[in-house]
């Protein structure tokens, strides 16, 4: 059975550089095969995994708004499960798709339907799906993205982000959606700082199931645009995230 793992956070918490880590854990730790998805609008998580950045499912979706567009005899539904399987990017390890930007205008209601159907298929044949998301969850709201076992809201060391994070838990609640676990992430922490944010944090109503303390190495990594796939196995950050993993037995 597919374990589907979620990943939410506002913009520059650390989310894409955990969910990569994440999926490096699972690589090392052979529990492959792996399909992630990049559901954040600004989509760079091909960058942290050292991919190429392939067509994104929104281009997808706008190639399908008019019918003229399509190829002769081919029908909606037939063009989307065709481009869909072309879109992804297939590496050694893991493979990957990018779900884009807005749409735009106009109303996505039959593509998103078609393109729901075709990824709870495509996805039966991997043994985890690792989602990483905006902080508004637009792919869980149009429920084109199947039920959750895993959700990790991550946050950095500040008041700001982990409000931020209780209004990410707030909205699941909201949506229904089927979440069967949901943790907080404290990410580029510092001695003390969990202390000081203790307040914040129980109002969030999360667990907090771990912390990844400040990186250096990984700063550097992203300021060079270098994949975190290369990180040392002892750096500070591939240690904390393998920990979480293990503690939610991934």
């Amino acid at each position: 059975m597919t374990k589907q793992i979620a990943v939410a956070g506002k913009g520059g918490t650390g989310k894409t550089s955990f969910t990569s880590l994440l999926i490096r854990y699972l690589i090392e730790h052979q529990k492959g095969p792996i399909l992630a998805v990049d559901a954040d609008p600004n989509a760079n998580l091909n960058e942290a995994l050292g991919a190429e950045l392939g067509e994104t499912i929104s281009e997808l979706i706008a190639q399908t708004k008019s019918l003229k567009e399509l190829p002769a005899g081919m029908t909606q539904e037939t063009f989307i499960e065709y481009k869909l399987r072309a879109a992804m990017v297939e590496t050694k390890d893991v493979d990957l798709l990018i779900m884009g930007g807005p749409d735009g205008p106009g109303c996505y209601c039959f593509p998103n339907n078609i393109l729901r159907k075709h990824l709870e298929g495509l996805t039966e044949s991997y043994k985890y799906v690792v989602m990483d998301n905006e902080a508004g969850m637009e792919h869980i709201s149009r429920r084109v993205t199947a039920d959750i076992d895993i959700l990790f809201v991550v946050s950095d060391a500040s008041a700001r982000a982990i409000r931020s994070a209780g209004r990410v838990h707030h909205l699941i609640k909201s949506l229904k959606a089927n979440v069967k676990q949901i943790y907080l992430i404290v990410t580029k922490t510092k001695g003390g700082d969990i202390e000081a944010l203790e307040q914040e944090i129980a109002a969030t109503g999360l667990t907090l199931i771990g912390t990844v303390p400040y990186d250096a190495e990984l700063a550097r990594y992203d300021l060079e645009g270098k994949p975190l796939f290369e990180l040392p196995a002892g750096s500070i950050a591939v240690t904390a995230v393998h920990e979480i993993c293990d503690k939610v037995n991934l």
